[in-house]
């Protein structure tokens, strides 16, 4: 079975020289690689991760500009560049993607008691095992490293070439998190997913597996069907990840390039599982480390609030 290359790979395999990865998944092209040894290709590289970078930024700006506003109003905090730096130490503290305490912030509930904590009598939990993430502690392995390793898996698991994995998030939708073998194009097609035209969408809203003929499945609309046609796929499998409270916390999918390719019973079983396991683990993730830094964020907020001269530091 042909192995797509693991994120969380520590180091290449002997005689093989890895390419470096950009922030978004993809790998570019150098010396040895097919590229010209020039100048030129360099700033070509550059001038796309910058694109890229400044996708990434374009989709997360309404957010967290969203953020900054609910804090500078709950806080009297002076400015919008106060609240944001406010989020920056504390996603930073805490580990985690701006955009996720972000989103945080919009979708839970405000305190009840803005003079008292934010989350009072919250009683610690226990990680629930990550047995697709051997060799990692479930109590402190970071989110990222789990969503990457669930689409190596799943990728594994199937064959595949290609896939993507995508974060449900209450404010926003389903939001592209990792992917593999796709295009750019692709990936900004799909960075956010919003509607139940895709296979994705109707996986997390009916939270069971789902396999779609991208050719001929209605649930599509042409647009998306003619973006995911253009990869060389045309067969894709959708498995929700859900929590154990019900809530389904992402979808990843593989994409097969056969019309009406199906999984062996064992191979359903093993993605299944892996979803299960993860959900129970994204949702601890969200109540422990998420609402930590909730907490964290609340308890800086306040220090601001009663006296406005504090440095964030403090």
């Amino acid at each position: 079975m042909h192995e797509p290359v693991d994120p969380s790979a520590a180091a290449p395999a002997p005689g093989t020289a890895a390419a470096p990865s950009d922030a978004d998944g993809t790998r570019d092209t150098g010396p040895g690689n097919g590229a010209p040894e020039d100048g030129g290709q360099a700033e070509i590289d550059r001038l796309r991760r910058e694109v890229r970078d400044l996708r990434g930024k374009l989709l997360a700006h309404p957010l967290i500009s969203q953020a900054q506003g609910l804090l500078q109003e709950r806080y009297r905090l002076p400015d919008a560049q106060t609240a944001f730096e406010l989020m920056k130490r504390c996603s930073q503290q805490h580990n985690l993607k701006l955009r996720s305490l972000a989103s945080a912030v919009v979708s839970v509930p405000r305190p009840d008691d803005e003079r008292g904590p934010w989350f009072p009598g919250r009683a610690g939990r226990t990680p629930p095992p990550l047995p697709f993430l051997p060799g990692h502690r479930p109590d402190t392995v970071n989110r990222g490293t789990v969503l990457k390793r669930v689409l190596h898996q799943a990728l594994v698991y199937t064959d595949a070439g290609m896939g993507d994995l995508q974060s449900a998030e209450p404010s926003t939708g389903l939001r592209m998190e990792h992917h593999h073998g796709l295009s750019r194009e692709f990936r900004d097609f799909f960075a956010l997913v919003d509607a139940e035209n895709t296979t994705c969408a109707l996986a997390a809203r009916r939270q069971v597996s789902v396999t779609s003929d991208i050719a001929t499945d209605p649930v599509f609309t042409e647009p998306a069907r003619q973006m995911i046609l253009s990869t060389g796929s045309r067969t894709a499998h959708s498995t929700p990840m859900v929590a154990a409270s019900g809530r389904t916390v992402g979808v990843f999918s593989v994409h097969l390039p056969r019309a009406r390719q199906t999984l062996t019973r064992s191979q359903t079983t093993a993605l299944e599982t892996m979803a299960a396991q993860a959900g129970r683990w994204l949702e601890w993730h969200r109540q422990t480390v998420l609402l930590n830094a909730l907490e964290d964020l609340h308890h800086r907020g306040r220090a601001l609030r009663a006296d406005p001269s504090r440095r964030l530091t403090d």
